[in-house]
C-alpha cells in the first residue's frame, strides 16, 4: 500500500473499529428486541465484513513477511533459502489482498442493492426489432432464474408474431441492480430475419433501460400532480382483450412522464404498478440531472446509462456478441442468449472498477 499507504491503513483501522462496534451492538439485548434497528445494524456489519476480513488477512501476511525477513540473517543457509522463498510467496499474496482492498473501499453505488425496473423497447427494424426485444427479455429472465430473482411483468405490448414492441418488468433479488446496471443502452442485432425470405442480413436495434427501483420515501409523488386515465386493455394488433376499463395511464404533470400498465385485470393493481415504474423514472431523472451537473466539471464515466449509446452488437451469422464500450467480444452468442451473461458482466464490472481506481489514484 505504498501509494497513500498511511491514509489507507488509517481508513481500514477505522472500518475495523466500526465493524467491532456493530458486532457488539448485535449482542446487545436491547437491539435484539428492536427488529428494524437490528436489521439496519446487521446490514451495515455485512457490508463491512469482506473489507475487515481482507484487512486482517493483510496484517497477518505482513507479520509473516517480517518474521521471515528476520530469518534471512540466520547462519544456516537452508533456513535463509526457505525464508527467501517464503517472502516471495507472501509478497505476491500481499499484493493480491491490496488489489482486492482497493476495489472494496471504492465509493459504493447506493443503488447497487436495489431491485430493478427493466424496460425493453423495439427500435429501428420493425417486426424484427420486436422479435429481438422478446429474445432479450427471455435472455434476462433466464439470467435471473438460477439467482432466485423474481421477474414480474409490469406492462407489455406484444405483436402478432410473438415479438414485443415494449415490455417493462420488475426484477427483485439480491444484487440485481449491481449486476444489470451496465445494460442500459442500444442493443444492435445483425441476423437474417424470420420474416425475411431472401436470406439477407438485417440490422435492427432494441433499447434497454435499467432503473433502480425507488421506494415511496425516496420519491414522494403528490397525487395532485397526477392525471389518471383508464382504458380497455389491448392485445396484439390493438384488439380489445378486456371488457372493462382496467388499463391505467398515469401522467406526471410537472415532468410530462407517462406510464401505462394493462397486464393486470384489476385497475387498482395496474395503477400500483404504474406508480412503481413512475417512481423509478423520476429517481432516474433526478440522478441524470445530478450526473449532468458533475459532467459540467469533469468527464463522465463511459456507460453512465445513456440510452442513446450503442453498447452491444449481437451478430448471429458469426455467432459473436461484442460490447463496444470495452471492445470485448465473445464467440458464444447462443449461450449468451440463453442467459449466460456472467462473462460479459464480469468484464464490464472489472473495466469500470479499474477506471474508478484510476480516477481515485
Amino acid at each position: 500500500m505504498e501509494q497513500g499507504g498511511k491514509r489507507m491503513l488509517d481508513k481500514l483501522a477505522e472500518v475495523e473499529k466500526r465493524y467491532e462496534q456493530l458486532e457488539s451492538l448485535l449482542r446487545d439485548p436491547q437491539i435484539l428486541n428492536k427488529q428494524r434497528e437490528y436489521s439496519r445494524v446487521a446490514k451495515e456489519r455485512a457490508e463491512l465484513e469482506e473489507i475487515v476480513t481482507c484487512y486482517r488477512e493483510w496484517r497477518k501476511v505482513e507479520r509473516e513477511i517480517q518474521e521471515n525477513r528476520e530469518l534471512l540473517n540466520e547462519n544456516d543457509e537452508a533456513i535463509r533459502e526457505l525464508a527467501k522463498e517464503e517472502v516471495s510467496v507472501l509478497r505476491e499474496r500481499k499484493e493480491e489482498i491490496e488489489s482486492r482492498i482497493k476495489i472494496l473501499i471504492l465509493p459504493k453505488d447506493p443503488n447497487d442493492s436495489k431491485n430493478v425496473i427493466l424496460e425493453i423497447r423495439a427500435g429501428t427494424g420493425g417486426e424484427e426489432a420486436a422479435l429481438f426485444a422478446a429474445s432479450l427479455f427471455r435472455m434476462y429472465s433466464r439470467y435471473a432464474e438460477p439467482r432466485g430473482w423474481r421477474v414480474e411483468v409490469m406492462n407489455s405490448n406484444p405483436t402478432g408474431l410473438g415479438g414485443l414492441k415494449e415490455i417493462i418488468v420488475l426484477i427483485e433479488g439480491k444484487g440485481a441492480y449491481s449486476r444489470l446496471k451496465f445494460e442500459s443502452g442500444v442493443h444492435r442485432v445483425q441476423r437474417v430475419p424470420v420474416t425475411e425470405g431472401s436470406g439477407r442480413i438485417h440490422t435492427s436495434a432494441v433499447t434497454v433501460a435499467v432503473l433502480p427501483e425507488a421506494d415511496e420515501v425516496e420519491v414522494e409523488i403528490d397525487p395532485k400532480e397526477l392525471r389518471i386515465d383508464v382504458f380497455r386493455s389491448s392485445g396484439p394488433g390493438g384488439q380489445s382483450v378486456n371488457t372493462t376499463d382496467s388499463a391505467v395511464r398515469v401522467t406526471h404533470i410537472p415532468t410530462g412522464l407517462v406510464v401505462s400498465c394493462q397486464d393486470e385485470k384489476s385497475q387498482h393493481k395496474n395503477k400500483a404498478k404504474a406508480l412503481k415504474v413512475l417512481r423509478a423514472r423520476l429517481l432516474e431523472k433526478r440522478e441524470e440531472e445530478r450526473r449532468s451537473k458533475i459532467a459540467a466539471t469533469r468527464k463522465l464515466m463511459v456507460g453512465s446509462g445513456d440510452r442513446s449509446e450503442r453498447i452491444r452488437t449481437y451478430n448471429f451469422p458469426q455467432g459473436r456478441v461484442t460490447d463496444h464500450r470495452i471492445n470485448f467480444t465473445l464467440y458464444k452468442l447462443e449461450r449468451v442468449m440463453e442467459g449466460e451473461l456472467n462473462e460479459l458482466l464480469d468484464a464490464l464490472t472489472t473495466h469500470y472498477q479499474a477506471e474508478a481506481l484510476q480516477a481515485t489514484g
